[in-house]
């Protein structure tokens, strides 16, 4: 993956007009041969002054691209330069960038969780934020929302499946650390400068497979009779302990 390559795919007339009305930066629109009305108007008017491609396609190619929701005609190819693949990603930190700090998605489906932990992560510095092809949430204008657009800016990182995430951490000597219940508490655990801290699906928490491939379980301390945190919470939480780890080293 290029730079050239790194863009976040976003559909539908709203996001795309806002997209433009806030300045992002924009590689090409992609507009149904049929589209037309005033919001399309706005976006034509506002693409022509920022110099933006704008390429007509049919509904079709308008559905490739968008590949889940409702794309309204439009779709838009928009920067997003701290995007590239895991593989990518880990073989540039090596050696005297041994020590990262990543989280891993496995099957986080609501977009709105994605989106609060794509701005909770990036906002704690986190190396990377992987999220998988398959099974995860889509970065479309819900988890965008929800991310106040940080997820245009955020280290988010591709792949495939989260099973081949497992595979390349392992490969590239992370510790895999589950955040579940029934682990040590996060925040007297002891945990290496290598670590792939893994959060799991909002009700079924971890896949059995991910779980096989973790090295250690943390958990988050839980007073009052409260059984359990949402996903995009738990993640906060977290990264944030990891933030004040790396803040002491």
């Amino acid at each position: 993956m290029s730079p050239s390559d790194r863009y976040l795919t976003v559909h539908g007339r709203k996001p795309v007009l806002e997209a433009l009305q806030q300045g992002r930066a924009i590689a090409r629109i992609h507009l149904s041969e049929r589209g037309q009305g005033p919001v399309v108007g706005e976006i034509l008017d506002l693409a022509r002054q920022r110099d933006v491609v704008v390429e007509r396609v049919s509904e079709k190619r308008l559905a490739a691209l968008a590949r889940s929701g409702q794309h309204q005609g439009v779709v838009a190819d928009v920067r997003a330069p701290r995007l590239q693949t895991l593989l990518g990603f880990l073989e540039q930190r090596t050696g005297r960038q041994h020590a990262t700090t990543l989280l891993v998605l496995d099957r986080v489906h609501n977009p709105a969780n994605l989106g609060m932990i794509l701005r909770s992560a990036t906002a704690a510095g986190i190396d990377g934020i992987v999220v998988p092809e398959a099974g995860t949430a889509d970065i479309g204008p819900v988890a965008i929302k929800a991310s106040a657009g940080v997820a245009f800016q955020a280290p988010i990182l591709r792949v495939d499946r989260v099973e081949y995430a497992m595979t390349q951490l392992v490969d590239a000597r992370f510790a895999i650390v589950a955040l579940d219940a029934g682990g040590d508490s996060i925040f007297e655990a002891v945990l290496g400068d290598r670590l792939a801290l893994v959060v799991g699906n909002e009700t079924e928490g971890l896949s059995a497979q991910t779980r096989a491939a973790c090295t250690q379980t943390v958990s988050l301390p839980l007073a009052n009779g409260v059984e359990s945190l949402n996903v995009a919470a738990a993640a906060t939480v977290a990264v944030y302990e990891l933030m004040r780890r790396r803040a002491t080293r």
